[in-house]
Formats: structure tokens, sequence, C-alpha cells
């Protein structure tokens, strides 16, 4: 419950359902929520030691920001994956049996790497065997033209449905699956198994240029 001797202006009436009656003789139906002691149209907050201006967008609002909404799974027929995805045909073969191609990301170079399903390697390409010196290896551009070349190696190989696994958070996370879409692969799933550390030991000084 929220104390009204903070506030004078409401120690003598309070508007209820369209009727001015006493604080305290209604004091039992009025909670904290009810009364808002912040402005609504903030400009800035604080958030650690950064402002961030806050607002009206001029977009408007995004879906999930106006009312919760819940999705109904009774009426998707059709969700992926499910209890019977590792044995669904995908263009013939077993999706627990497709080819797998992992996506290293790091900030100074992406390394891939083209597998079967039991993770014994085929094939191996990075931004840095594709041609890419020192900070260039680490591009968003590296690491496409990469995963081109890796791509048209998979298809002479004769695979052309796989599955992609991306580690890290490199500057070419999406710009590697996009260059394995150019050249024509059917990619059936993306997974992201970068490792997250809860409980991480103590990061780096900050670097200074």
């Amino acid at each position: 419950m929220l104390r009204l001797t903070k506030f004078p202006r409401l120690q003598k009436s309070v508007l209820i359902d369209d009727q001015v009656t006493s604080a305290f003789a209604r004091l039992s139906i009025i909670t904290s929520r009810n009364i808002y002691t912040t402005h609504l149209c903030s400009k800035e907050i604080r958030l650690k030691n950064e402002k961030v201006k806050v607002g009206n967008s001029k977009y408007g609002l995004v879906e999930g920001e106006t009312i919760p909404e819940m999705a109904n799974l009774d009426q998707q027929e059709h969700l992926f994956p499910d209890a019977d995805t590792p044995n669904r045909l995908f263009n013939g073969v077993p999706y627990k049996e497709l080819h797998i191609v992992n996506i290293k990301s790091t900030p100074n170079n992406t390394i891939m790497t083209f597998t079967n399903f039991k993770g014994k390697v085929l094939l191996l390409h990075s931004a840095g065997t594709e041609g890419f010196k020192n900070a260039k290896k680490g591009t968003n551009l590296a690491a496409q033209q990469a995963a081109i070349t890796l791509g048209n190696r998979v298809l002479e190989y004769g695979v052309n449905t796989l599955r992609i696994r991306v580690q890290g958070i490199g500057a070419g996370r999406m710009s590697s699956i996009k260059g394995f879409q150019m050249v024509g692969l059917n990619i059936v799933s993306i997974t992201d198994d970068t490792r997250v550390s809860y409980n991480p030991p103590r990061p780096r000084k900050q670097r200074r240029v």
C-alpha cells in the first residue's frame, strides 16, 4: 500500500470511479499501481554511465510493446524443431545425418569447416587462406568471399543440403551465411552455439587507441 502522507495534494481527496472521496476513507482500494510518480514522457534515462534518450518514436511501437501476447501452440501445426525432427527427410537425407558447416567468427578472422554428421572434417577454409591479410581478415567482406569459395567446394563434393552452426560474435557471422546462400546451398537450419560464461574471469582492461 502507498502512504498518501507523502503526497500533500492527495491528502484531502482522491478521484476514484468519477467520485471525489476522502483519501483515508477509501485507503484500502488505492494501491501504488494507480499513482504514477514519474513523468510519462521522460526525455532521457541514465544507463550505467551513459544517458539514453527515450520518448515517442516516429515509427510507432513494435509488436510486443503494447500488450502482452502469447502464441497459441494449438493453432500452430508444424513447429520446428519437434520430437520427430531428427528423422525428418530433407532432400532424401534424415536431419540427423546432414552435413554440417561450422563457422567460427572472431574479431580477427572467420574460420569455416565442413564436416559430416559424425564430426569428421572434410573441408577447411578461412578468410586468411582466401588471401586477406592482417585486419582485413576480420571484415564481413572477407567472410562472405571465403564462404562463397567453400560453398563451391561443398557443391563439388556432392552435397547441396546442410546445416550451419555458428560460434562467436565477429563481423563475419551473417555475411558468411549469406555467402553460402549465394552459391545455391539449401540451408536447413542455423544453430547459434556461441559459448556463454555466467561467471567469467575478470576481463582485460579497455584498449586505448
